[in-house]
């Protein structure tokens, strides 16, 4: 059988008329293989999520209260827990740098690889530079180096945090699991002082709405208020769903993926179990509900204190850990979709040191301009999660395709409860990108408008000329050709 697809896969090769598909253009575009284990992945996975501990999610106490955001938490976490191990499946089948591009391709054919990879794009490039923004914000807040103005801050921190990705990823993974650990003790030394304060009268005390379908001392912002919170309960875990595109730079990707995903994601539950309950309980859901809830929760109507201050210095630190792993995650992404040719292909040249430095530097530069010409970090977080929100469908959807198209397919790791694992996950997925529309309905147009963009750019051109030798478009080339021959 393997003498019969070999003609066929190299018919497909020649098919995209790409002369640059060969073994030369791909050791121009080749990462750092083996650099990291396992706890350096679930360091990763952890670190695109802590700043979401921080601030963001509280907002969704306006939008649900303190019960419609507990069971907005609790379903978008189900939502990635699902998606999660549906993941692990898929990155254990296609262990590659392109992630949910990959998936998707192998399952959806082109047109559905690049819907992915371009969601993916979207809240990859977008979230840097609403969390810069966010750091800019907190460095003026805090008085450090005598700054009245944000944007040195975000030019210092694409040039510095870039400067280390191209260093090496090795390096910069550690990097990050430093500052991630020193966010993750912060977070736990605030629930020990927060929860001294506990009362569980003041989570259910914003007033109940008694026009609101549903209100009642729970819901006080009825039942739809549940739905308007999905957004901020994805706070939580928004980014996990990145550790695959570690793939090609990972120790044993096939045992280490999967157990990276799962550990970070049980983590991260831990995280928002206690950060969520201490910081309401302390001092109440209706004062935490905008700003800085860890530092209300702690400081209420009294001044700042030893622990408050070390906790908010620690937010910095949040804030620095999931920005510097998102650089890699859209870099990575950006990566894979360039060397099969679904963007421009220079795109994803390699520097000596194994680091993709156009796809860091680009949208690096990117992510500078739009922070420092709107200055809107909320705005640009709600594109990104839009675009999240459709990655996430179409990778469930990805899952659900191969089991029922390609059950013999080897797959060193199985996702517990199979195609219904992936279909919660799909449903969920739906339910908070409809969400999206609730909570911001320009971010979700604008997301649309960028869509659109690139969806002309891949119908006019960029289909056509797809690299077949790239590990994604080989892998799908592959499947193709034996699903041929078994019509013949």
């Amino acid at each position: 059988m393997a003498n019969d697809i070999e003609p066929r896969r190299t018919a497909v090769a020649e098919s995209t008329g790409s002369p640059e598909g060969g073994d030369a253009y791909l050791e121009r575009r080749t990462l750092r293989r083996g650099s990291a284990g396992w706890l350096l992945l679930t360091g990763l996975g952890v670190a695109y999520v802590v700043s979401g501990d921080f601030a963001g999610w509280n907002v969704g106490l306006e939008k649900g209260s303190f019960g419609g955001l507990a069971i907005a938490t609790v379903l978008m976490g189900a939502m990635y827990a699902c998606l999660v191990f549906s993941l692990a499946e898929l990155s254990s089948i296609l262990p590659t740098a392109g992630g949910g591009y990959g998936f998707a391709r192998r399952a959806l054919g082109p047109w559905g690889g690049f819907l992915t990879g371009t969601a993916i794009l979207i809240e990859y490039i977008l979230a840097p530079a609403a969390i810069v923004i966010f750091i800019g914000d907190y460095v003026e807040s805090l008085g450090l180096f005598g700054l009245t103005s944000s944007w040195p801050v975000y030019l210092g921190c694409f040039v510095i945090f870039i400067g280390v990705h191209l260093w090496g990823v090795g390096e910069a993974l550690r990097f990050s699991l430093v500052v991630t650990a020193v966010a993750v003790a912060a977070l736990l030394i605030f629930a020990v002082g927060a929860f001294t304060e506990f009362d569980t009268a003041g989570l259910n005390d914003i007033a109940v709405d008694e026009t609101a379908f549903g209100s009642n001392s729970w819901l006080p912002l009825g039942v739809l208020g549940i739905w308007a919170a999905f957004p901020f309960g994805m706070w939580f875990f928004l980014g996990v769903e990145g550790v695959p595109l570690a793939a090609e730079e990972a120790k044993d990707p096939v045992r280490s993926m999967p157990k990276a995903l799962a550990t970070a994601m049980g983590v991260l539950a831990l995280l928002a179990l206690i950060t969520f309950f201490a910081a309401t309980g302390a001092q109440g859901a209706d004062a935490v509900k905008a700003g800085n809830p860890l530092i209300i929760a702690l400081e209420g109507d009294g001044g700042p204190t030893a622990l408050s201050r070390f906790v908010n210095y620690a937010g910095l630190a949040g804030l620095v850990a999931s920005f510097f792993s998102l650089i890699y995650a859209g870099s990575r992404q950006l990566f894979a979709l360039s060397r099969a040719g679904y963007l421009p292909r220079f795109l994803s040249l390699t520097s000596k040191r194994k680091a993709p430095y156009l796809g860091l530097v680009i949208p690096g530069a990117i992510g500078f301009a739009l922070a420092a010409a709107t200055g809107n970090g909320e705005r640009m977080l709600n594109i990104a999660v839009f675009g999240a929100t459709i990655s996430y469908a179409l990778m469930a959807l990805s899952h659900i395709v191969l089991r029922r198209r390609e059950p013999g397919l080897e797959r060193p790791y199985r996702t517990p409860g199979g195609i219904l694992t992936s279909s919660a996950a799909f449903a969920l997925a739906l339910s908070a990108l409809v969400a999206t529309f609730l909570v911001d309905k320009d971010a979700a147009f604008i997301a649309l408008a960028v869509y659109a963009v690139a969806l002309a750019y891949f119908a006019l051109y960029s289909r056509h000329h797809l690299v077949a030798s790239a590990p994604e478009e080989e892998f799908a080339a592959l499947a193709e050709a034996e699903a041929e021959l078994s019509r013949d």
